[in-house]
């Protein structure tokens, strides 16, 4: 498989396969593609995908007689992310996954401590992404790299974690101070990341775009 990029805020990226080649995508993700491509459903993603926030079905896209082009789409204004998991497993928010090779694995990711997916701010269930192959991830905005040293930490503000290598450490911790919970604006608490690996931090978060929307849109007469 070969892709390309394309586009600003909108990206897309445009997937060039040989003959009997395969993508695995998510529902209405595909944008556009060549005549020779053939699409097969498949309840493959596992019922535990539901309590990700995603589909349990997946759409599986061939090359058929030759080579085939397909085009798949982001869905909120950001960045559109090439990952390569045969280095290693990666975690991501849940509804950052666009689509993968058919060689990539798409599971649940159950966070150890409790409490780290109860207030870290994207829900106890994320992505792990593993196997072989390159998947596409949405990042809400821009995407900012960190690569932590073993036991260095990064506090993240609720919701700018878009993902990170299997071996980074993630937990929450309370916002000091009672003035600080109540006026400071940034809510109870925050996400720690405690390394080795690396880190990508998403600077527009939908949640945080449509917290700020949300004032200025009429309410309905009572």
């Amino acid at each position: 498989m070969q892709y390309e990029i394309k586009g600003g805020v909108f990206p897309v990226v445009e997937c060039s396969l040989s003959a009997n080649e395969s993508m695995i995508t998510e529902k209405g993700s595909m944008v556009w593609m060549s005549q020779n491509m053939d699409m097969q459903t498949t309840g493959a993603g596992g019922f535990g995908r539901m309590f990700s926030g995603e589909s349990i079905f997946q759409n599986v896209y061939t090359a058929k007689g030759g080579p085939g082009m397909i085009t798949f789409g982001s869905s909120f204004p950001g960045k559109i992310l090439p990952v390569d998991v045969s280095y290693g497993s990666w975690i991501f928010q849940k509804q950052a996954f666009l689509a993968s090779e058919s060689s990539v694995q798409l599971n649940v990711h159950f966070r150890k401590k409790a409490a780290a997916g109860f207030f870290g701010g994207e829900g106890f269930i994320m992505q792990k992404l593993s196997g072989r192959g390159i998947a596409f991830v949405e990042i809400d905005g821009e995407c900012i790299e960190y690569d932590l040293r073993p036991g260095e930490k990064l506090i993240v503000d609720t919701g700018n974690v878009a993902g990170f290598e299997a071996s980074i450490n993630m937990d929450i911790q309370s916002v000091p101070g009672l003035k600080n919970k109540l006026f400071g604006g940034e809510g109870l608490f925050n996400t720690v990341l405690t390394g080795p690996g690396k880190v990508l931090l998403q600077t527009m978060p939908i949640s945080s775009v449509a917290a700020s929307i949300i004032p200025y849109i009429p309410k309905g007469s009572s």
